[in-house]
C-alpha cells in the first residue's frame, strides 16, 4: 500500500450528503482511494504533499464528449448556423465535415483532447463515437477514467437542398453496429485498474428505430451500463419526432419505456413547454419522475445563440442535471462558468443556477448519471480524483468562497494539478507524456485537409470559404 498525505489550505470534502468547505484540511489517499478526510491525521506517510497554498476539489465529470472531432470544430463552426435549421449546424456542418475528415485527423484529434481535458478540470471523460479502442489506448496513457461507447444508429440525416432534412434507413436498422458496441465493453471493462468501462450509446433519437432503443435499452439493464442518446438538440428533430409519434420526443421515449436512472439524454435544450419548441409538454416533469439524467453541454448551443429555458428549472424539478463539452473549447471550467451565466440571463435572476448548483452538476450529478457513489466527492472511500487549484493567483485572489472563484474566475493556467486514482496525471501544470508540438501540428495538417475537402459531401458542393467565410478578407499582397 501507498499512502499519500496532502496537506491543504481549502478542501471541498464531501460531509452530510453533500460538499463542505473544509480550510486547512487533510485527505489521506491509500492506493487508488481516499482513505481519511478531515482536520488533522498523525499516521505515517509515503508521501506529503504540502497544497497549503492550495484549493482541493474533486475531479470533473465531463458527461458527453466526442473526442475525434470536436477539436476539428474551431475555426469552422463559429459565427455560422443556418436559419432553415434553426440555427443547428448538424444537418449541413456535420455531413460536410464527416465527409472530409480522414482516419488520420481523428486520430490526432483524440491525441489532442488528452492534454486539453486534463488543463481544464476533466477527470471521468464519457466518450461517444467510432474509435474506441483508439479512444482507450489514449486515455489508459494519459491517466484519465473514461466512459467509451461506440456509437450506432438506424440510419443518417442528411440535406439535399439546405432547406429540410431528409434521412437515409440502414438495411439491417442498426443492429450489427449495436452488436459491436456490445462487444466493445466487453473488450474494455477492468482495464487501466478498472478506469476504463463501456457503455451504450444509439446516437440520436431521430436517427434509431424504436426496435433499436428498445433492444438497446433492454441490453444496458441486462449489462448494467449507462446508456447515452441524443434527445431534443434541435427544431428539426423536434418537429420530426412529433411528425412520426404525435408527442414530444421525451414523451416518446417514456411511451416506449427507455428512460431511467441509467440513461443519459444528451443536451434536452428543446424540451416540450420551450419557446424553440412551441408545443407544450411536460418533460422536464418526466424526466423527474423517470430519474432520468441530462448532460448539458451549455457552449455548443450558447455560441449559435440558443439556450436552455433553463437550467434552473431542470435543478427545481428535480432533474439530474451533468455538464459536458461536447465541443471545443473541451473545457469543464468553461462549462460551468457558461452554465451559471446563461441560467441567470435565461431567468433574469441572479439567485438561480448558482456556483453551488453547477459544481454539484460537475461532480456528484455527473457521479449519479454513471452509478458511481466513489465519484464526485472528497469523501473516504471514494476513489482518489482530485483537483489542485491556485489559491492566491492573479485570477483567484482575494479567496474567501473557493467554489464561486473556481467558477467565475478561474482560468486553465489556476489548476495546477490533477490526480486519478491516486496518480498524479498533471503536476505543477506539466504534461510529461504529451508532445504538444506535434499533436497541434498533426491536428493542424488534419484540419487543412478536411478544409480542402468540405465540398465533397455537401448538398451544394460548397468548399470552406462559402460554408464559412473567414472573419476578415485576405490582405492584398
Amino acid at each position: 500500500m501507498v499512502r499519500t498525505v496532502i496537506r491543504a489550505g481549502h478542501v471541498i470534502a464531501w460531509q452530510d450528503g453533500g460538499h463542505r468547505h473544509l480550510r486547512d484540511g487533510v485527505i489521506v489517499v491509500e492506493d487508488d482511494r481516499i482513505a481519511h478526510v478531515g482536520g488533522s491525521f498523525e499516521g505515517d506517510a509515503d508521501e506529503i504533499v504540502d497544497a497549503s497554498d492550495k484549493i482541493v476539489t474533486p475531479g470533473f465529470i465531463n458527461t458527453h464528449a466526442h473526442l475525434s472531432e470536436s477539436p476539428l470544430d474551431r475555426s469552422f463552426v463559429e459565427d455560422v448556423g443556418p436559419r432553415n435549421f434553426y440555427l443547428s449546424g448538424l444537418f449541413e456542418f456535420l455531413s460536410a465535415r464527416d465527409g472530409a475528415i480522414t482516419d488520420a485527423a481523428r486520430r490526432a484529434s483524440v491525441a489532442i483532447s488528452m492534454p486539453e481535458l486534463i488543463r481544464t478540470g476533466t477527470t471521468t471523460i464519457v466518450e461517444m463515437g467510432w474509435h474506441g479502442d483508439y479512444v482507450a489506448d489514449q486515455c489508459e496513457m494519459a491517466g484519465l477514467r473514461a466512459y467509451i461507447g461506440q456509437a450506432y444508429r438506424s440510419g443518417r440525416w442528411f440535406t439535399n437542398d439546405g432547406r429540410s432534412v431528409q434521412y437515409e434507413w440502414y438495411e439491417d436498422d442498426g443492429f450489427g453496429a449495436m452488436q459491436k458496441a456490445v462487444d466493445f465493453i466487453d473488450t474494455i471493462e477492468g482495464r487501466a485498474n478498472g478506469r476504463l468501462k463501456g457503455f451504450l450509446t444509439p446516437l440520436q433519437i431521430d436517427t434509431c428505430s424504436e426496435a433499436l432503443l428498445r433492444r438497446s435499452k433492454a441490453i444496458s439493464d441486462e449489462m448494467n451500463v449507462p446508456i447515452a442518446l441524443h434527445t431534443s438538440q434541435s427544431v428539426p428533430e423536434f418537429q420530426e419526432i412529433i411528425r412520426r409519434y404525435g408527442c414530444s420526443p421525451v414523451e416518446w421515449l417514456r411511451s416506449i419505456d427507455f428512460l431511467g436512472s441509467n440513461v443519459l439524454l444528451g443536451h434536452v435544450i428543446m424540451p416540450g413547454g420551450s419557446s424553440w419548441a412551441n408545443y407544450y409538454a411536460d418533460d422536464i416533469g418526466i424526466l423527474a419522475d423517470t430519474g432520468t439524467n441530462v448532460a448539458h453541454a451549455v457552449w455548443v448551443f450558447a455560441r449559435r445563440g440558443i439556450a436552455m429555458e433553463s437550467y434552473a428549472r431542470f435543478l427545481e424539478r428535480g432533474v439530474n442535471m451533468t455538464l459536458a463539452t461536447d465541443t471545443c473549447p473541451q473545457s469543464m471550467i468553461d462549462a460551468l462558468r457558461w452554465t451559471a451565466v446563461i441560467s441567470k440571463i435565461m431567468d433574469r435572476r441572479t439567485d438561480v443556477a448558482t456556483a453551488a448548483d453547477v459544481f454539484n452538476s460537475a461532480t456528484i450529478g455527473g457521479a449519479k448519471a454513471l452509478g458511481r457513489d466513489d465519484l464526485g466527492r472528497v469523501a473516504a472511500g471514494a476513489k482518489a480524483d482530485l483537483l489542485f487549484w491556485e489559491g492566491a493567483s492573479l485570477f483567484m485572489t482575494p479567496m474567501r468562497d473557493p467554489v464561486r472563484n473556481i467558477v467565475y474566475s478561474a482560468q486553465a493556467e489556476d489548476l495546477n494539478s490533477s490526480m486519478v486514482d491516486g496518480q498524479f496525471i498533471m503536476r505543477d501544470r506539466k504534461l510529461p507524456k504529451f508532445d504538444i508540438p506535434a499533436l497541434t501540428s498533426n491536428l493542424q495538417e488534419g484540419a487543412e485537409h478536411m478544409w480542402a475537402n468540405m465540398h465533397r459531401q455537401d448538398w451544394g458542393h460548397r468548399d470552406i470559404n462559402q460554408l464559412s467565410p473567414e472573419s476578415f478578407p485576405e490582405f492584398r499582397r
